[in-house]
């Protein structure tokens, strides 16, 4: 069975819970007083799919402003990003769309990207509804799920989906198919996209 190494970085806000999914998805556990991320943390677990094992590279980044300009470092040559934010902050989706336009400036054109709208345990205090988000992923092609590290609902899930993107290998070893392409788009639509 063929073993392939799929970094995937996680980018998002400070709080979002980038570093809580990453736990559940590689060690399934909680914990509730985790401490913010300082610059990165690196994590990997290796999941069979279909013919192929998928040795996921998780680079967990830093939400806070002091270390984005770190972002591109992690980015850079990953299969796929996943963009998380937090149901019940609305500025924390606002920034995700941020993070979309830089992926498709400087991040690498094929790159699967994810949106997760962590958080989904607290629907009560929901800021941005599920609708709105997902039509905002399907605008850009962008796997979308809503997630709750607490209560690991949907943590697996847009992991498999990564690997459903991700093109199959052929028997020369090269990609085979159409893999998703996130697509640099014409300066004139950049503008208006987001």
């Amino acid at each position: 069975m063929a073993l392939r190494e799929l970094k995937v970085c996680l980018l998002g806000d400070t709080g979002v819970g980038k570093s809580s999914i990453v736990w559940r998805f590689v060690e399934d556990s909680f914990d509730p007083n985790i401490n913010p991320t300082i610059g990165a943390s690196f994590m990997t677990k290796t999941v069979q799919y279909q013919n192929e094992l998928h040795k996921f590279l998780i680079w967990d980044t830093a939400g806070q402003e002091r270390f984005r300009a770190l972002a591109p470092m992690y980015y850079r040559g990953s299969a796929a990003a996943i963009i998380v934010y937090d149901i019940t902050k609305e500025e924390s989706f606002q920034t995700l769309k941020n993070w979309v336009k830089e992926l498709r400036q400087h991040g690498p054109p094929n790159i699967v990207v994810a949106i997760a709208g962590n958080k989904c345990d607290l629907s009560d205090a929901r800021e941005v509804s599920e609708k709105d988000a997902k039509d905002y992923a399907d605008s850009i092609h962008a796997i979308f799920v809503e997630t709750s590290a607490k209560n690991a609902i949907n943590i697996n899930e847009v992991f498999i989906e990564i690997s459903q993107r991700i093109p199959v290998l052929d028997a020369a070893g090269g990609a085979a198919g159409k893999g998703f392409k996130l697509g640099r788009q014409p300066s004139e639509s950049r503008r208006t996209c987001c």
